[in-house]
């Protein structure tokens, strides 16, 4: 997967298609990604101690990683990705400007 946490991403697809975000979390075995902001749902939630009086509350869902891609650093469009060595290490490199993802 070419995505890592911290990454800021744009919706492609879907409901919240055109939304940008910040990845929060990767879930690897369903090829999803948890975008902070994005594809909102409503959770049911029983009385706990964090959350004493239940209720709905809203929180974020997975989206498949197919869905969203990675923000140029350089301006700030969406580009494909892929993979160079650059100082004998293997980084990420937008394809659109040539810079690198990885510091």
């Amino acid at each position: 997967m070419f995505i890592k946490t911290g990454d800021k991403v744009r919706v492609m697809r879907g409901k919240d298609a055109g939304k940008e975000g910040t990845v929060t979390k990767i879930l690897k075995n369903k090829d999803r990604v948890i975008v902070e902001g994005v594809n909102m749902i409503k959770k049911h939630v029983k009385p706990s101690t964090t959350n004493p009086n239940g209720g709905v509350i809203d929180t974020e869902a997975g989206i498949h990683v197919s869905n969203v891609m990675l923000l140029d650093p350089k301006d700030g469009k969406p580009s494909r990705i892929g993979k160079s060595v650059v100082d004998g290490k293997r980084v990420r490199v937008a394809k659109k400007s040539g810079s690198a993802l990885d510091d």
